[in-house]
């Protein structure tokens, strides 16, 4: 089989690749030529593990090749993916579907017979409608298929191998077949297949990330209350998520979900549901207490040096929404940090992929590290922001001893409480009861002075 990707951002060269790993003949599509350039170099222009390699090895192959000629590109393709991005809109929170229904466009007049044309951008309910009535009235025999992604940033590759579900929405039977052909892969694996219409097939895309931006929401509450009362939000959620109907995933305190789809999908899922006049409340809520919480970070790093953040250098580990990414987008970093600046902080910062995408969003003030302990030097407070592998393990003596005060604001509770008051920390963290530094580790530290 042959397909053309259109897009070739996270989502369209993950999935472009992965279909090519699956044995199918792939040209992704972009119109960014010097993206296209760097691609067919070998230059992978996001940061995902295992992606370059398999970008690699498929281009070798000769399954997998890359394109600005869109209408050369989906000619003779047996299904074409639009994979084109669909941010939220300034001002409403809809999400800006012009590149989507801009590649429909030109789609129409490419192709040359019948193709099934796939949204794999995610798209609110009614989406895939607009695309059929722009396609079809150049290219009437067209089917347009929904066919959601669900990837996460730091594991698509794994997530597209091995799915939990893949969700196709089509009544066509034609169409149907098509789609079966190209995932007839994970057919050997019984990997569920959800076929269903184009509209529920949009909805579930968005109810999914809802659900999980909800949850997450959810035990960040819990966290709260937890310092109120004095309780351990980690057992809290350990304890329910042993329950069957609940699951552990996704329980895990923070500061704040952020990435590129749980703030826009929320968003425009509370807007789809204000236009279809069922709004959704639990979602509205989500967004609003997700946004109050990042703006509230630098509060806490403020208690944690005594109130008063002016003059105070802040050392931040970590940029990125999550680890195993470059993504900056909706970082709770983009919050927290510029807010540290404007209390008079000074801020040094490290994180092990985010750094280029951090310079272009952050304050100029920001000075980068070379390495994580050059951040630490003469710092104030210590912020843990994002939970990279690499900070789970640091040196905790030679920390405390280029620090100017042993403080640590760990957002993630990468650290055990009791360990770092052991070593002698102020140790601030989420949702667990404070733990006194030890007497004799902070007289040790005063008598190396």
């Amino acid at each position: 089989m042959r397909i053309a990707m259109i897009g070739t951002g996270y989502v369209g060269l993950v999935s472009g690749t992965c279909f090519s790993e699956f044995g199918v003949d792939v040209v992704c599509v972009d119109k960014d030529v010097a993206k296209i350039e760097r691609l067919k170099k070998g230059e992978i222009p996001i940061y995902e593990p295992g992606l370059d390699a398999l970008v690699a090895s498929n281009v070798k192959a000769g399954r997998l090749s890359f394109s600005t000629d869109l209408a050369a590109s989906v000619k003779g393709a047996d299904a074409v993916f639009i994979a084109v991005g669909t941010p939220s809109r300034r001002g409403d929170g809809h999400a800006d579907l012009s590149y989507v229904y801009a590649a429909a466009e030109e789609i129409a007049h490419a192709i040359d017979g019948y193709t099934v044309v796939v949204t794999k951008s995610t798209v609110p309910v009614g989406t895939g409608r607009e695309v059929e009535a722009i396609i079809r009235k150049v290219r009437p025999e067209v089917d347009v298929v929904s066919n959601p992604e669900f990837l996460r940033e730091g594991s698509a590759i794994n997530d597209f191998m091995r799915p939990d579900r893949v969700v196709i929405g089509t009544e066509s039977e034609r169409a149907r077949e098509v789609m079966r052909q190209l995932y007839r892969v994970l057919y050997l694996i019984e990997t569920p297949i959800v076929f269903t219409n184009r509209e529920t097939s949009e909805l579930i895309k968005y109810a999914g990330n809802a659900f999980l931006a909800m949850k997450i929401t959810f035990i960040n509450e819990i966290a709260d209350l937890c310092e109120a009362v004095g309780a351990d939000v980690h057992d809290v959620a350990r304890g329910i998520g042993l329950d069957g109907r609940i699951g552990k995933k996704f329980l895990h305190p923070g500061p704040g979900y952020g990435g590129s789809c749980f703030p826009k999908d929320t968003l425009a899922l509370v807007r789809t549901a204000r236009d279809a006049d069922s709004p959704m409340r639990l979602i509205e809520a989500t967004v609003e207490v997700n946004d109050t919480r990042k703006k509230a970070l630098a509060d806490r790093v403020s208690a944690a040096v005594g109130g008063n953040l002016s003059g105070k250098r802040i050392a931040v580990l970590g940029l990125t929404f999550k680890p195993n990414t470059d993504d900056m987008r909706d970082s709770p970093s983009l919050d927290l940090v510029p807010a540290l600046i404007a209390a008079g902080a000074s801020v040094s910062a490290f994180d092990p992929e985010g750094v280029n995408e951090a310079k272009k969003l952050l304050p100029a003030a920001v000075a980068y590290a070379d390495d994580v302990y050059a951040t630490m030097e003469g710092a104030d407070a210590l912020v843990v922001i994002t939970e990279w592998n690499a900070f789970r393990s640091l040196d905790l003596a030679r920390v405390k001893a280029l620090m100017a005060a042993p403080v640590v604001v760990d957002l993630r509770n990468i650290y055990d409480p009791k360990a770092m008051a052991e070593q002698g920390f102020a140790y601030t963290c989420v949702g667990r009861p404070p733990v006194a530094p030890s007497l004799r580790s902070v007289k040790a530290v005063e008598g190396a002075g």
